[in-house]
């Protein structure tokens, strides 16, 4: 079994309105920038996928919130999947590159729970991935309706036991 570290849409704009703030945020980046020093000491890959949400949003080539979070950005020969959708296998090469690559558990990371992340944990079990949801890695922003910590914790609970394992960062093993 190959696996390999999956960072979603984990961008500049995410963090740009002081006034709303993913849940967590700065610690989330944290996390998932330890699992990237981890994963590639152990020589696991690492793939980015990045949203493009078209020339009017933030999320677009050029504009200052489509680069990855400083803390997170790929290296140089690191994979980035761009999509303009919520998932990120919809319209893209995503799972070619994974099957080229010999992959088959995907460990999953990044924002927005409840949309992108979301979406690729289903469309990965859909294509037949084995997954692992790291459980304080992803993140999203208070709604109308739920606090981001709550929205968390939900993805959480309904990702465990029907669409793969859900593990905190610390707990993480590329070995």
């Amino acid at each position: 079994m190959s696996k390999a570290l999956v960072i979603i849409d984990h961008q500049k704009a995410m963090f740009s309105d002081p006034a709303m703030l993913p849940y967590d945020g700065d610690a989330v980046t944290d996390r998932i920038a330890a699992l990237i020093a981890d994963a590639r000491k152990t020589r696991t890959p690492v793939f980015f996928v990045q949203h493009d949400g078209g020339p009017d949003d933030d999320f677009h080539p050029g504009k200052p919130g489509y680069p990855f979070h400083d803390k997170i950005a790929p290296r140089a020969g690191e994979d980035v999947t761009v999509k303009t959708k919520s998932s990120a296998f919809h319209g893209t090469d995503f799972d070619a590159k994974l099957k080229r690559a010999g992959i088959d558990h995907l460990i999953i990371t990044g924002m927005q729970s409840e949309y992108c992340v979301t979406s690729a944990i289903r469309g990965a079990h859909e294509r037949g991935y084995k997954l692992t949801l790291v459980s304080d890695a992803h993140s999203t922003f208070d709604s109308k309706v739920a606090s981001g910590k709550d929205i968390v914790a939900i993805i959480n609970d309904t990702t465990r036991g029907s669409f793969g394992k859900v593990i905190p960062a610390a707990e993480m093993d590329f070995g």
